[in-house]
């Protein structure tokens, strides 16, 4: 029977047994009572309806052709800028424009051969892949994660009741692990680790914003050069018009213009190891010798500093392999392992294997190497699809930077832009209209003002390798501190890969007033202004911190008979999720009436990529009761969309009368201690175990009876108070919004005046404001001003 009721079902039962289960009722209601009291409560933070639902995330195993699918998928997705670095390779590393020695051709393949070994199939699909957030990657991701496990984030705004998100996944370390905990409270102590943890993920994230300006050009002005009979201004003049009309269509959305990508790319790999393989057969097959990494050693004793110098154009190779754990969040882990170490990796190391071939019979063609070495018949049908791929490769640069800027808003370190979601079934797909025009400009300044590919891979491998070195550094700390991998192991891991890639960063600097400056100059500006909207932000949240209202005003306040309610609901807006925020007096000093239920609703994004619906709202009822005054956090992973503000009001409106409902059930049960109701619970079950006699049974139809009038009674004030909502719903919702003016304290140092009084407040003039972001309707919207000494 027991079985069953656990199941839901009702078997049919006598008389004799009707009062057990009537007593069995009333013991799982009041369960639910003395779960609801033991929640999670902290001082003064906001608590609600903590779930225990299992995560969303499925953990189990995607079938087989699901996982085909995301593979063949993933092709056009992720592979389009390192599927199109044959088109460049040999002839940035040869940049002089000629082979010395013919041997020189099996160093540098020897050294793509071994790059492209460790650094995208051992480090990125073995290792990388594992450090995923829920299923996506990239620098935000793995930044994210740590923030789950040490609280390294420089506003306070984490909540007990955040980790128990289903999507949260938190595995603390265990005691006997000391080493993990040690480094922990070290990242959580230490504000100059904080800070340089925080400065390595902004720079990880503008340098791959910069190579959503270099990759459109790179690619496009390769492609657009296999047009033998265009002289280098009519190359550039072509490109900068295939640049427009790409940054033009993608406010369409990459949904609607990507139905083509993956067969696409994957026509552009059939097409380059077809060539590669031609090439090996009928040129050199003895290329194949460059598998002895002897070579390596030779090349560098052969070419010393001129080597070492090359290696800027070896590391070209790889560029996009970042993209293989950024765009992650759209497929899995076995799609991607499966589509780049069955498919690109084989046909990049064939194209590259082929052209070593056709350079060792015709060492002079250096300069157009992947073009001069197409068969004849094969050379437009390569052009069409090489430009097609060039294409694409951008689009996947442009669209990853939309998704880099939108993570990156919701950790409070870039302004506020305008977010459009292209895609009902890609969640991830989001179009950011100033981005997507301020990196048109970008891209036609640096067309027009490079002209060469030589010169743009510069600046290309710097901001490549700036990402790998900064990857390599966060995974090795998620190892410590997450994995609790074994120190040796981890330690072999940080010195092999940053060892590798300091090499490389060693050589690409070299060029830096060559056109490498353009990366890092892009990646300063983008970091200051990072920088300066995240210490604004985390000023202002202090400052809201330090100055919310007290519960003596709020008290004070609903006995005061000047202050005149209106009907329909109020939403006031404020960043803080603890106490009520210091914008609510300076209304009330202003307006001296307020709506009859007022919410105070905070904004908040968890370090999760996403919340589910459900677990969204996070309420709690501010003192005196009868006031109608409410805290809500409303939580977001960063992948999330927030509403629209008719659906948003919806699920507030819903989820506020939950929280009611449980509200009134717990007032209504005695104020006792835990030990007390948990010993009430005993006795009364023990009570029910016992039933022998009828006048037990009796002393059971009486507790039943005060348990159905005490019920009854919370059902109607539940009933008055859902209806005292929906009309207030019905009265209309509006928005409550303080316009902060934000200033520098006069006691403060310069540089804090000139980064709150100039720096900052030129972003916010020139960016979005917040209701615009959020579409408040301005028929709703009611702003007052208000100061912040900071």
């Amino acid at each position: 029977m027991a079985d069953m009721a656990e199941h839901g079902e009702h078997p049919t039962t006598n008389a004799a047994t009707s009062p057990e289960n009537e007593t069995n009722n009333v013991i799982k209601e009041r369960k639910v009572s003395w779960a609801r009291l033991r929640r999670v409560d902290s001082l003064n933070m906001e608590a609600g309806n903590v779930s225990s639902k299992p995560t969303h995330h499925a953990t189990r195993q995607a079938s087989w052709i699901t996982t085909l699918n995301l593979a063949f998928q993933s092709i056009g997705v992720i592979y389009g800028d390192i599927g199109t670095s044959p088109l460049y390779v040999f002839d940035s590393t040869f940049s002089d424009g000629h082979i010395q020695h013919k041997d020189d051709i099996l160093g540098v393949l020897s050294l793509i051969i071994y790059t492209f070994v460790l650094i995208p199939l051992i480090k990125y699909v073995f290792i990388v892949l594992k450090a995923n957030d829920n299923g996506d990657g990239g620098t935000f991701a793995l930044y994210s994660l740590i923030c789950r496990y040490a609280k390294v984030s420089f506003i306070p705004n984490d909540q007990p009741e955040d980790r128990h998100l289903s999507n949260y996944r938190l595995d603390l370390p265990s005691d006997n692990l000391r080493r993990s905990q040690k480094i922990k409270e070290k990242l959580e102590n230490s504000r100059t680790i904080k800070l340089m943890l925080f400065l390595s993920t902004i720079l990880g994230t503008s340098m791959v914003i910069g190579d959503g300006v270099l990759t459109p050009c790179i690619s496009v002005l390769s492609a657009v050069g296999g047009i033998k009979q265009l002289n280098q201004d009519g190359v550039v003049y072509i490109s900068i018009v295939i640049l427009i009309i790409l940054f033009c269509v993608q406010r369409f959305g990459t949904d609607k213009i990507g139905y083509s990508f993956a067969p696409a790319i994957f026509l552009w790999f059939l097409f380059i190891s077809g060539i590669g393989l031609y090439n090996l057969f009928k040129h050199d097959v003895t290329v194949l010798r460059a598998f002895n990494p002897k070579y390596i050693v030779d090349y560098f004793k052969r070419n010393g500093k001129k080597g070492w110098i090359s290696l800027g154009g070896v590391v070209l190779c790889i560029t996009g392999t970042e993209a293989m754990f950024a765009d992650l969040g759209h497929f899995n882990v076995p799609a991607v392992q499966i589509s780049f170490s069955g498919i690109v990796f084989p046909a990049l190391l064939t194209a590259y294997i082929g052209q070593a071939a056709y350079l060792t019979k015709f060492p002079t063609h250096i300069g157009r190497t992947f073009y001069n070495s197409i068969p004849d018949p094969l050379y437009w049908p390569t052009f069409v699809v090489a430009n097609a791929a060039a294409i694409i490769a951008s689009q996947a640069m442009i669209s990853g930077s939309f998704a880099i800027v939108s993570q990156s808003l919701s950790l409070r370190c870039f302004p506020r832009v305008k977010v459009v979601h292209t895609s009902p079934k890609h969640e991830g797909q989001v179009y950011i209209p100033e981005i997507n025009y301020l990196l048109m400009i970008a891209c036609i300044v640096v067309t027009y003002g490079f002209k060469t590919t030589e010169k743009i891979g510069h600046a290309y491998g710097i901001a490549v390798v700036a990402v790998m070195l900064i990857t390599t550094s966060l995974i090795t700390l998620i190892m410590l501190v997450i994995w609790k991998t074994k120190i040796w192991l981890a330690s072999s891991f940080f010195v092999v890969f940053i060892s590798m890639e300091l090499v490389y960063f060693s050589s690409v600097l070299y060029k830096f007033t060559q056109g490498g400056y353009l990366p890092l100059a892009f990646s300063l500006v983008l970091m200051i202004m990072m920088s300066v909207w995240h210490y604004a932000q985390q000023q202002r949240y202090m400052f809201e911190l330090n100055n919310k209202v007290s519960s003596v005003y709020v008290r004070d306040l609903s006995n005061n008979d000047n202050i005149k309610r209106i009907p329909g609901i109020g939403l006031l807006y404020s960043e803080l999720v603890q106490g009520v925020p210091p914008i609510f007096p300076h209304f009330i000093s202003n307006i001296p009436s307020i709506h009859s239920i007022v919410v105070f609703v905070s904004i908040k994004s968890i370090p999760i990529s996403k919340v589910a619906v459900e677990e969204r709202f996070l309420f709690r009822q501010v003192e005196p009761r009868e006031y109608r005054l409410f805290k809500c956090v409303v939580r977001y992973g960063y992948k999330d969309k927030i509403e629209e503000p008719n659906e948003f009001e919806r699920q507030l409106v819903e989820n506020l009368k939950e929280f009611i409902r449980h509200e009134h059930f717990m007032l209504e049960q005695p104020v006792v201690p835990i030990e007390e109701s948990l010993l009430e619970q005993q006795q009364l079950e023990s009570r029910v175990s016992n039933v022998s006699s009828n006048s037990n049974i009796q002393s059971f139809h009486n507790v039943s009876d005060s348990s159905n009038r005490i019920i009854e009674r919370v059902a109607e004030g539940v009933e008055e108070e859902m209806e005292f909502v929906e009309r207030a719903k019905e009265e209309g919702v509006y928005y409550l919004m303080g316009e902060a003016e934000v200033v520098a304290r006069q006691d403060s140092s310069l540089m804090n005046k000139f980064v709150i009084n100039y720096a900052y407040s030129f972003l916010r003039k020139n960016f979005r404001e917040g209701e615009k972001v959020l579409a408040i309707p301005k028929t709703r919207l009611l702003k007052v001003g208000m100061t912040y000494e900071i």
